[in-house]
């Protein structure tokens, strides 16, 4: 017991950072899971097509990776990140790619009826998306979403190899500095994460 009550107080600023990053990242994400999931449905041949590179390449590519190429690689060629917003840019970029395919799924989703009927009262394709079809397909979007942020939040973890001080980042250094707390620091974690997650469950 005299263990985690010496780990607690010094894993908790690591607390604030993974919320802050699994915020910053979900609200990007779900950003992007938007524009690229219309992109991938809009009627211009060329805007599917830049949108399905993007998709593909960041559901195609590991989490891993895209972290070190925007945080190590891309400062190579003028472009700077600092570790938190390095962090913030590759989860939502990555996490936003396969909400994008959560978002295109939902429009599909809906009856061609739906869109005819608004044809028949002369709205335009704007007018049709945002008051009939959006409404519909956003109800069919939240399980899915819900499953992607939780995803998100357990991919935070990895911000802790680009030097952020995120939960895993601080476990990892007491259980550095001290062999013995090694079980109570993932019992610690494990925990954490997962308090973490119960909002998001039980929001969507």
């Amino acid at each position: 017991m005299n263990a985690y009550i010496d780990i607690v107080p010094k894993i908790l600023p690591g607390l604030i950072v993974t919320i802050e990053i699994l915020l910053a990242a979900s609200c990007l994400a779900i950003v992007v899971a938007f524009v690229a999931g219309l992109g991938r449905v809009s009627r211009f041949t060329i805007v599917r097509r830049i949108t399905t590179v993007y998709v593909e390449l960041f559901r195609g590519t590991s989490l891993l990776v895209q972290l070190f190429w925007i945080f190590f690689a891309l400062p190579a060629f003028g472009f700077q990140f600092t570790p938190f917003l390095a962090g913030v840019v590759a989860l939502g970029l990555n996490y936003g790619a396969y909400g994008s395919e959560i978002v295109r799924g939902a429009i599909i989703a809906i009856p061609k009826g739906q869109t005819e009927a608004s044809i028949a009262l002369n709205m335009t394709r704007w007018q049709r998306m945002r008051l009939i079809i959006l409404p519909q397909a956003i109800r069919m979007m939240l399980p899915g979403f819900g499953n992607t942020l939780i995803e998100l939040l357990k991919g935070t973890s990895l911000v802790s190899l680009i030097t952020l001080t995120d939960l895993t980042y601080k476990g990892l250094i007491i259980q550095n500095t001290n062999i013995s707390y090694t079980f109570p620091v993932f019992i610690v974690l494990l925990f954490l994460y997962f308090i973490i997650a119960l909002p998001l469950i039980i929001g969507v």
